[in-house]
């Protein structure tokens, strides 16, 4: 898997959110730097667990309306008869 790589805005906006979260959750104050620095580690070393779940549930998305469309077509189906 490569790298996951935020854009600029991305990456503030996360950085706002650890922030807060460390505010409000912690009771503690968490410099931008630190923010990032924590946001990276994360990316880096847990990244592929959120990545993996994301494509376990695309999959899961993906065979429901396989089913829906499976269901659908048997629908459109005309009965045969054998007439003598």
């Amino acid at each position: 898997m490569d790298k996951i790589t935020f854009t600029k805005e991305e990456k503030d906006l996360m950085v706002r959110k650890v922030q807060l979260y460390f505010r409000e959750e912690l009771n503690q104050e968490i410099g931008g730097f630190d923010a990032e620095f924590l946001i990276d580690f994360f990316s880096a070393e847990m990244g592929a667990f959120f990545y993996n779940r994301g494509l376990y549930d695309a999959e899961a998305a993906i065979h429901g309306k396989v089913a829906e469309i499976s269901d659908l077509l048997l629908q459109l189906e005309k009965p045969v008869s054998i007439r003598k």
